[in-house]
């Protein structure tokens, strides 16, 4: 897939899958139900977009292993674990899941937007280091089909 696909699959199917569902869906592992992931998901592009900056959390001697991973076709494992959050999910924010997902679209946006004209900008991920654009949109296509899969709504 293009990165333009990438991230044409996750501003529309993506979302259409999110505003097919209950907000309190449960996945088949993990412990978020659907909304909680939605917002989840939003505070990953906040990441991505640079409203949420962060600084690096892996050690450098094992940063190319794990970029290389990142960067690779090979999806994140049932029930990965994201050292940035709590055992138990966090509760919402939202009022609804119609609002998660209002705010994702939102989030994705300004995501688009931040790189408009320099998608060589690099915006720093708390595991995988400083990203670009495509690098970026990579990483959170992979994201959005971990959960999407998570709950069973694609193969």
């Amino acid at each position: 897939m293009t990165t333009q696909e990438k991230l044409n699959w996750i501003q529309n199917d993506f979302i259409t899958i999110l505003q097919s569902v209950n907000a309190d869906a449960k996945g088949n592992w993990g412990v978020m139900n659907a909304q909680q992931m939605t917002e989840h998901m939003s505070y990953s592009v906040r990441q991505a977009n640079g409203k949420d900056q962060k600084t690096l959390l892996t050690p450098s001697e094992h940063l190319e292993r794990i970029r290389s991973f990142m960067l690779s076709d090979k999806p994140f494992r049932e029930n990965t674990k994201n050292s940035e959050l709590p055992d138990v999910p966090l509760p919402v924010k939202t009022t609804s899941m119609e609002e998660a997902i209002e705010e994702f679209k939102d989030e994705l946006s300004t995501f688009v937007n931040h790189f408009k004209g320099n998608e060589s900008i690099l915006v720093m991920n708390p595991f995988f280091g400083e990203l670009n654009f495509e690098q970026w949109v990579h990483l959170l296509h992979k994201h959005a089909m971990h959960h999407a899969k998570q709950f069973g709504w694609v193969g």
